[in-house]
């Protein structure tokens, strides 16, 4: 296996990223109520003046043995709330809160819109994350108890130039190839849906991508969808503050996961891949 580079070693100047989520679970706070959300949105109403009701999200906790039997459900006699969303006017960045969750996503909203780097990404959850907890101890709700943290990566990729189709995949991720036989009876795929997951070291976590088929307006030129998604959390690490350190990894694992799945023309000539070695 070759050593994981670090994403300071890695970027690009035009890439593919349309969305990107920084994420905690944690012991839910069963004394956070509705009136308390009211309470919460003052805290940053100012720069997300837009307030939605969402489906409560369901949690999926990494395990790494059998014994470990870990669900998104558990019996309770509080009344379910629901996610609630806080966004910028622009509709660019979202903080999402549950009782057992804390998200704060950006989003590529028109397509100017350059992503901010992981960096500033993950700096303003850190620091929304921390008004949360301010937040929480000075109404007497409880502690952030960290279960496990989450990064997502959502790309769109074109096919590129040319009438590629479906079946031209391997051109854009070489590990998915398709046999163009033509006395085979299964020509032209409608839809492509590929899974896989990898291990982090230490069992700090588990990488899992999620490649399908994204049609155009037009049905013209097919795009791909590639989610990264990675899960985890530093057992090492016992204080909210420093295992948040966790993130870094998980962001180096996304990046050197999309460099290893993808096209390295396309990363050098359409997303332009700097390396710094």
């Amino acid at each position: 296996m070759a050593d994981l580079k670090t994403s300071s070693q890695i970027h690009f100047k035009k890439p593919p990223v349309v969305e990107v989520a920084c994420g905690i679970v944690f012991n839910e706070l069963k004394g956070l109520l509705v009136p308390h959300f009211g309470l919460l949105w003052e805290e940053f109403k100012s720069e997300y003046p837009i307030c939605q009701e969402q489906p409560e999200l369901e949690v999926k906790i990494e395990t790494f043995s059998e014994s470990e039997i870990v669900t998104g459900f558990e019996f309770s006699d509080t009344p379910p709330l629901p996610r609630i969303w806080f966004l910028r006017n622009q509709k660019d960045r979202i903080i999402q809160i549950q009782r057992n969750r804390f998200l704060h996503n950006w989003r590529k909203v028109s397509p100017d819109d350059e992503y901010p780097m992981f960096d500033t990404v993950v700096q303003i959850f850190k620091q929304h994350l921390h008004t949360f907890k301010e937040f929480l101890a000075r109404e007497k709700l409880g502690e952030i108890q960290p279960l496990q943290y989450e990064i997502v990566y959502v790309n769109i990729i074109s096919t590129g130039i040319g009438d590629r189709k479906l079946t031209d995949i391997g051109q854009i991720f070489p590990d998915i190839t398709w046999r163009k036989n033509q006395d085979r009876f299964l020509l032209n795929p409608e839809f492509i849906n590929w899974n896989a997951t990898f291990l982090l070291p230490d069992n700090q976590g588990r990488v899992h991508v999620n490649i399908k088929t994204l049609k155009g307006i037009d049905n013209q030129e097919p795009k791909f969808l590639m989610d990264i998604t990675v899960r985890g959390i530093d057992s090492n690490q016992t204080s909210l503050d420093k295992s948040l350190d966790w993130f870094n990894l998980a962001h180096d694992w996304v990046v050197q996961s999309f460099v290893d799945l993808t096209n390295i023309d396309m990363q050098n000539l359409v997303w332009i891949k700097n390396n710094d070695n």
